[in-house]
């Protein structure tokens, strides 16, 4: 190798090019090796006969720590935001509760809506949060027995953690949905999720920086307790990269085994197998010659087999699908969503939830079906059990959403770790292992 780099971060998704474009940013000469032929992870996008389907992650949060991201490394930020956000759909009605907020969608729900909005609002404090082995199902049962009301927490749940109301616990929904941005404002890029990252990898490379596609991290070559190279293989060739920092974005597991076991010691590596729980999600993206739902974001439900959502694309971003059609994609979580799941039964549901609430889906064109779950999930640990970003090579560091900070979850999860990841190496202020 003739070049030299100051960082190497591996992988291109979220996590990785946002702690690049901070790296990048700060002056740190930096290598992005993915091995796929494109940016964005698991929240990119594919082309399906003129279709923009996303694979992963659909929407982009704005006025948070994602759009402040991309002012301060000065990258563009096209992400458009449907009015109103979302849509209830209760007792046959879509409801509109931008303007009333949770009082206004509990009292649509309940009786008990004044009782439970006192429990929501008691976790506001550190005394009114229950402990964490309680779950978010058990601890909505306290308040209410209401099936609509379960129904749109459970939904909601899953739309945000990828898990059921059974598998989160109490603490996390309420420390997010009290403390946390609660996604209250976001929207849909109009290339699909991609070009939010292909922004972000321009600006990288405006900087100085490179992103090399196509191309696999096979090791790391680990000396003196530090890192001292990757081995990447590109073009059908082999080169070691030199570099002073490693920043890894595929995930505390993967990383385990880049680097070796015996780099990274007996206790490290048990909590990384105790702690490696992907999650699931199923997906179908559909599209009609006619609209399908009033909604011009998402559609949520409180009464479901399976559906959580269905997020209608064209309203905001008519380029994503070719003149004349309406987009939209449909996402559930299995029962379990960790661990073993019946694939086909639970697609099955999905798609008869569909057919019972998408009045026209009959008629649609289905450009595909997917199932997310192992290697390629919609998010590497469940939120509350999620692994540190550093590890016991003070030079090497994980990102993205397997070492979230506790209760967040997405993209977002991922702009807020690679901005607590690049200010430690950047100022030196590192946090023991």
């Amino acid at each position: 190798m003739t070049e030299n780099f100051d960082a190497v971060v591996i992988g291109a998704g979220a996590g990785g090019l946002f702690t690049a474009a901070r790296f990048q940013h700060a002056g740190l000469r930096t290598l992005v090796v993915e091995r796929l032929d494109r940016v964005g992870g698991r929240a990119s996008t594919h082309d399906i006969d003129g279709f923009k389907v996303n694979v992963g992650a659909i929407v982009i949060e704005r006025g948070g720590i994602t759009e402040e991201t991309f002012a301060e490394v000065g990258a563009r930020f096209e992400v458009r935001e449907p009015k109103p956000p979302i849509l209830y759909r209760i007792k046959g009605k879509d409801v509109d509760v931008s303007s009333g907020g949770w009082g206004l969608l509990l009292g649509k729900l309940t009786k008990q809506g004044a009782k439970l909005l006192g429990g929501l609002g008691a976790a506001r404090t550190d005394d009114g949060l229950p402990d964490h082995e309680q779950t978010t199902a058990d601890w909505l049962r306290k308040y209410t027995k209401n099936e609509s009301v379960h129904g749109i927490f459970n939904n909601m749940i899953a739309s945000i953690f990828a898990v059921t109301a059974e598998e989160l616990p109490a603490r996390v929904f309420l420390t997010y949905m009290t403390r946390k941005s609660a996604f209250k404002r976001f929207g849909f890029c109009p290339e699909g999720t991609i070009g939010v990252w292909r922004a972000l990898a321009e600006r990288i490379e405006e900087l100085g920086g490179e992103i090399w596609l196509d191309a696999e991290a096979e090791g790391v070559e680990v000396a003196d307790g530090l890192v001292r190279s990757v081995r990447v293989r590109r073009g059908g060739e082999t080169v070691d990269v030199p570099c002073s920092v490693l920043v890894s974005d595929v995930g505390p597991a993967a990383t385990v085994g880049l680097v070796g076991e015996e780099h990274l010691g007996e206790e490290h590596v048990r909590m990384v197998r105790e702690r490696d729980r992907p999650c699931a999600m199923l997906a179908v993206n559909f599209a009609s010659r006619e609209p399908l739902i009033k909604a011009q974001g998402m559609l949520s439900f409180a009464k479901t087999r399976r559906l959580c959502y269905v997020a209608n694309f064209t309203a905001t971003c008519p380029e994503m699908a070719p003149e004349g059609w309406n987009l939209y994609v449909a996402s559930s979580v299995p029962r379990p969503a960790v661990g073993p799941f019946d694939e086909e039964q639970e697609m099955a549901l999905l798609l008869e939830d569909l057919h019972d609430e998408i009045e026209g889906f009959a008629d649609a064109r289905i450009l595909s079906q997917v199932v997310r779950r192992d290697e390629w999930p919609p998010q590497r640990a469940v939120a509350g059990f999620d692994m540190p970003h550093t590890t016991p090579i003070p030079n090497l560091w994980n990102v993205g959403d397997g070492v979230k900070e506790y209760a967040n979850g997405g993209t977002t999860a991922c702009a807020e770790t690679a901005k607590i990841v690049a200010d430690q190496i950047l100022t030196g202020d590192r946090v023991p292992a």
